[in-house]
């Protein structure tokens, strides 16, 4: 079945990723061009991860995960860090309401150990609330990176070998994949970079190992539904073969 989103851009909506992963880039740069503050670049992208959840619910994705703070992050300026966190507590806390409304389920995933105990048991509250949603689930990547999440879980797994918990010559990529903190969803199939930069920026390393990579020049704050619905188009015009031959795949 398809669907005409614009005259532009048809979907085929028995095709869509089931996960969309985005890096959200640009919010300092937009700012900045416009000569305002890198803090009024971070609010107005509070406003496009409104709009861009919104679409993903109304389209029928699964899964959106959104790098809203990586670890490399808490070297800024701690001005600036004490803003995004007040910020994005403050912007969920707002949202949750309209996130209960439209089935939407938020989880956090990265190192809370570093994270304000304000800021987490805001969103952990949050979390909870929305925890019976049975739409879209919302994934907010807060104090990750994927070379912290991998050492985590090898950590874990050397502890349960130390214990005798696990044999070490069983373990397999399902039992890294199944102690990484994004265990409970599934690898994204599409990738997106607003702001033009050509890097992964330490993000789901493990997970995206085949997924579909989009970058687009625009900055986080002025990417729109249609830009998301021109990602999802693009992604449904690739093969995906997986390490096969594309005779195999057809």
């Amino acid at each position: 079945m398809f669907n005409t989103i614009t005259p532009d851009i048809q979907l085929d909506m028995a095709r869509l990723p089931r996960h969309i992963a985005i890096i959200m880039d640009g919010n300092g740069r937009w700012a900045q061009a416009q000569g305002l503050d890198r803090s009024a670049g971070h609010v107005q992208g509070v406003t496009t991860v409104r709009r861009i959840t919104e679409e993903a619910s109304r389209l029928g994705i699964g899964y959106l995960t959104l790098y809203a703070f990586s670890t490399e992050n808490w070297n800024r300026p701690q001005a600036e860090v004490d803003a995004l966190m007040h910020l994005i507590a403050t912007a969920i806390e707002r949202e949750t309401p309209d996130l209960i409304k439209n089935h939407v389920r938020l989880r956090v995933v990265g190192d809370r150990s570093r994270m304000p105990a304000d800021t987490l048991a805001r969103l952990d509250r949050c979390v909870a609330d929305t925890s019976a949603g049975d739409g879209l689930t919302l994934v907010l990547a807060i104090s990750y990176s994927s070379r912290w999440e991998i050492t985590d879980a090898a950590r874990r797994i050397a502890a349960m070998a130390a214990a005798g918990e696990i044999d070490p010559s069983a373990i397999t990529d399902d039992t890294v994949a199944g102690n990484l903190a994004t265990a409970f969803m599934p690898d994204p199939d599409l990738l997106i970079r607003t702001g033009g930069d050509m890097r992964v920026s330490n993000f789901l390393l493990w997970q995206i190992a085949y997924a579909e990579i989009y970058v687009t020049d625009t900055f986080w704050p002025d990417f729109q539904p249609s830009d998301l619905r021109l990602a999802i188009s693009d992604f449904q015009r690739r093969q995906r073969r997986f390490g096969l031959t594309g005779e195999q795949v057809k």
